[in-house]
């Protein structure tokens, strides 16, 4: 008798259709179900501004917007999203017609290499919108304020999880204390 070796069959990916609104456009997707939201944006509709940094939700690069909140795109699946309205770096401003965040940034150079950016800034956006709504951070002093002051060490708690390997924090700290309307000095 031979003996055979037999390969386990393989079966296609299981397909799925996804639809959301990117950056103000209805999009419908045929993805594999097992799609990240940050390759849909990036390979099927070649929104290029989330970038893949670490793949395992540590770095911040991929960070986008869902329905006004933020998230790391790369931890999440694209079929999830039925409905949603996402915002990417693309969305939030054009050349000619910045977006606060990217002037300010722009303005401070709040930049070098610029990989980790599209993903700063779109967090920046969510993190004065949860400050805006009143959501507390690790560093907020008094969680039951009435209005939390947004000194220089709750954004960098709130802004924690967006690395920056060029090390431009002290200009990002700038550029988002500019774009929210914050005093340059001091803070803690």
């Amino acid at each position: 008798m031979s003996q055979q070796t037999l390969a386990p069959e393989l079966s296609a990916p299981a397909l799925a259709q996804v639809s959301f609104e990117v950056n103000g456009q209805q999009r419908t997707l045929s993805v594999d179900t097992r799609t990240t939201l940050l390759d849909a944006l990036r390979e099927h509709l070649r929104l290029t501004g989330p970038k893949k940094g670490c793949d395992h939700g540590q770095c911040g690069a991929c960070t986008v917007l869902l329905n006004g909140v933020r998230i790391v795109s790369c931890l999440t699946f694209a079929v999830m999203h039925e409905g949603d309205r996402i915002t990417t770096i693309e969305g939030l401003g054009q050349p000619g017609a910045l977006h606060p965040l990217q002037a300010a940034f722009v303005a401070h150079d709040g930049f070098q290499c610029g990989y980790c950016t599209p993903g700063q800034i779109c967090s920046a956006a969510g993190m004065l919108a949860e400050h805006e709504q009143g959501w507390p951070s690790h560093a907020t002093a008094d969680v039951a304020a009435e209005k939390i002051p947004l000194s220089d060490a709750e954004i960098r708690e709130r802004m924690s999880g967006n690395l920056c390997r060029c090390a431009a924090y002290p200009n990002i700290l700038a550029a988002i204390k500019d774009a929210g309307g914050l005093s340059s000095g001091g803070g803690a």
